[in-house]
């Protein structure tokens, strides 16, 4: 039986596939369009070269997805090569020159001789709607950050005491932005009149903003040269601002409406401190799949949580952080760590316990989360939800 390789390295527009045989002789070299008619046919004349073909391709998603799905219904053994893995052994190659069929071999090459790549586990229909929102919402709270610097850059220009009475963030203080923005206009509506306005729209503690505005332009009486214009901007920005609110919290609603139809939903929120956006992003970065994960040191090694060893001659025990990990997974792993901390008494006891063994918060928080990784690795594993008392098992 004869085995092939086929590298294909994916783009937008294009790919290109280099086949190699067990010795490493080249098969076949083609550039084909992204279209199914031309993926088809390729497929057709690599299968045509040997008994046993697999696959493998430096993209997981983008301008590779079309590809990915034509050898997954078709039933081909698929394996992923990160770009970054791809480049560096791409310096261990004849040559200086970079071309996209040099980077096709040397993925057909390395998914040749290489018995550490991972099978690429297209991720089911409920991840990959997860990590539609998800992403959908990172890049609007980017969008938003931006807007809010912004917005605080041109308030700081002309009325500075404003910009620091307010959380520009929260829903009241944009909307007092929207209607008054310089302080010769919140002197003249004063601090009765503007709460009354913020009330009849619908702003919480409508009071205590409306007097902090009052104060804030009592310390200001001079205007600044471009106020007026100045003040239009702001207009603007707090009604954009107040835009990219509804639009997260809109997404927000898709994603816990999904994550909640997931079947692991109960098991990663029974753990404290996970809510349903990081169970999504949970599920998004692990694909919704434990089966690679095959022991809890394995997840924390992928997450960055598992220190990686440095050693060197005679210097021995020297642990590093990992320069390759998912820091998405880290993130979520991290950001619960810290909100347990305040809602469950079992990790502030932990997080304590590590403070007075005179580790910083930083190091006692990365400990909790790695304490964490186990927890819930177990729980999935056994598909039951956290309890705070484990419970009691009785010998056979």
């Amino acid at each position: 039986m004869s085995r092939i390789w086929a590298g294909v390295d994916a783009g937008k527009t294009h790919h290109h596939c280099v086949v190699l045989d067990a010795e490493g002789a080249k098969l076949l070299s083609r550039r084909v369009a992204n279209d199914e008619p031309e993926l088809l046919q390729l497929l057709a004349d690599v299968l045509a070269l040997g008994d046993e073909t697999t696959w493998a391709v430096d993209l997981a998603d983008g301008g590779a997805a079309l590809l990915i799905a034509v050898l997954v219904h078709h039933g081909q053994h698929l394996l992923y090569i990160p770009g970054h893995v791809v480049n560096r052994a791409s310096g261990s190659y004849r040559g200086e020159g970079k071309t996209d069929a040099r980077d096709a071999l040397v993925i057909a090459d390395q998914a040749r001789m290489r018995r550490d790549l991972n099978p690429l586990r297209p991720g089911d229909e409920a991840t990959v709607e997860l990590k539609l929102f998800t992403a959908r919402r990172t890049d609007l709270v980017c969008d938003r950050t931006r807007a809010v610097n912004r917005l605080r850059g041109a308030l700081t220009g002309i009325f500075p005491a404003l910009e620091r009475a307010l959380e520009v963030t929260n829903t009241g203080p944009l909307m007092l932005l929207t209607g008054y923005q310089t302080p010769t206009a919140i002197r003249r509506m004063g601090a009765r009149r503007l709460e009354t306005w913020l009330r009849n729209r619908r702003v919480r503690d409508a009071a205590t903003l409306a007097r902090a505005a009052a104060e804030a332009a009592e310390r200001q009486h001079t205007a600044v040269v471009g106020e007026k214009a100045i003040a239009q901007l702001v207009h603007t920005m707090a009604k954009e601002v107040m835009s990219l609110n509804e639009k997260i919290a809109e997404v927000y609603k898709l994603i816990e409406s999904r994550f909640r139809q997931h079947e692991l939903a109960p098991v990663i929120t029974s753990l404290p401190g996970i809510g349903p956006l990081l169970g999504a992003e949970f599920l998004v970065a692990t694909h919704g799949d434990l089966a690679f994960f095959a022991t809890s040191d394995r997840l924390a090694g992928f997450d960055g949580l598992a220190p990686a060893p440095r050693d060197s001659g005679r210097v021995s025990g020297n642990l590093h952080r990992p320069k390759r990990y998912h820091r998405g997974l880290q993130r979520v792993f991290y950001t619960s760590a810290l909100i347990s901390i305040r809602n469950c008494a079992e990790s502030r006891r932990f997080y304590d316990r590590k403070r007075a063994e005179g580790k910083r918060h930083t190091q006692a928080v990365l400990a909790l989360a790695r304490r964490r990784v186990n927890v819930l690795w177990a729980l999935l594993r056994d598909r039951r939800c956290y309890q705070a008392v484990p419970p009691v098992t009785s010998a056979a």
